[in-house]
């Protein structure tokens, strides 16, 4: 039997999510935490265990990790818990339904992060981005290095990187669009990565442009993601229900791994139906991170054994 724990109860409240500089430090210093908590969290290590492992103190790891996640180590714990991603599943095909009826079909909300988003026409990606100009940068974001890569219309590829793998990350997305040109440019990537990753800048007034380049299918998978609200979550078969491709789930699975804009579009918010996390392109240690940061935003009540 489980039942309903606030939160709000556990602790005296975490401290403010730290973005930039700062949570790139914090990430750095938690991220074996993140490891053993994501792979062993069956074993419900405690916090003594964890600051062990981490050579710091219990206090001292409890205040950087509630500094970098807006949640302690226990209450992440619970964020990322087999219960945690079935709640997070309850009613998940409605949860697309309701999408339509309140119009977001056209303009679409990221949780607070509100987009707008236009596609490339068919012929544009069948050039693989011939005649395209792409800037991109590397920057410190609350998972680690991020990988932004924009055009004059706004950003169209988001990806993450860990220590020593930022050629790679940069080979892997410049190979979507071969034909592309690509240019270093840190200052006009440099706004899209605060912007993203820093709840203070998420307004209405001022929509963040997001550019999507993929197959015609893809791009309704992708536009279909932008529809999960945080806090929630939905399965690849309703996904492909929701597009009008019921037996498409594996079609789907493919293209929300191909999604070039993570976090942005939420592919993290897309789990296997019996609740397990599923994979994810930047590693499944980071998508729970991810899914444990945005319980840290949203404070929702979590259902625990």
């Amino acid at each position: 039997m489980t039942k309903a724990i606030d939160l709000s109860s556990l602790t005296p409240g975490p401290e403010p999510i730290s973005v930039g500089e700062e949570a790139a430090e914090n990430y750095a210093v938690v991220r074996q935490t993140l490891k053993r908590i994501t792979e062993d969290w069956r074993e419900q290590p405690t916090l003594e265990q964890l600051a062990k492992e981490a050579r710091l103190q219990p206090i001292q790891l409890q205040r950087v990790f509630s500094r970098w996640a807006g949640l302690t180590p226990k209450q992440f714990l619970q964020a990322i818990t087999l219960d945690h991603a079935k709640a997070l599943l309850r009613d998940s095909a409605s949860v697309l339904d309701a999408s339509y009826e309140v119009g977001l079909s056209g303009s679409s909300r990221l949780h607070d992060l509100f987009i707008t988003h236009e596609a490339m026409t068919p012929g544009d990606y069948r050039a693989r981005g011939e005649g395209l100009q792409i800037v991109y940068g590397f920057h410190p974001s609350p998972f680690g290095q991020v990988l932004i890569l924009a055009t004059d219309k706004g950003l169209a590829g988001l990806g993450f990187a860990d220590p020593g793998e930022e050629q790679s990350a940069l080979e892997d997305m410049c190979e979507r669009w071969p034909a592309a040109v690509y240019s270093h440019d840190q200052d006009a990537t440099s706004p899209y990565a605060q912007r993203v990753f820093d709840p203070d800048k998420w307004c209405e007034d001022q929509p963040l442009n997001v550019v999507m380049i993929g197959t015609d299918f893809e791009i309704r998978v992708w536009q279909t993601l932008l529809k999960i609200p945080m806090g929630q979550a939905t399965t690849y078969s309703d996904v492909a229900a929701s597009i009008g491709n019921p037996k498409a789930s594996r079609a789907v699975g493919s293209a929300v791994g191909r999604n070039p804009i993570s976090f942005v579009v939420p592919c993290h918010r897309v789990l296997a139906k019996d609740g397990q996390i599923g994979g994810y392109h930047w590693g499944l240690t980071r998508k729970r991170a991810i899914l444990g940061w945005e319980t840290g935003l949203s404070g929702p009540v979590l259902e625990c054994v």
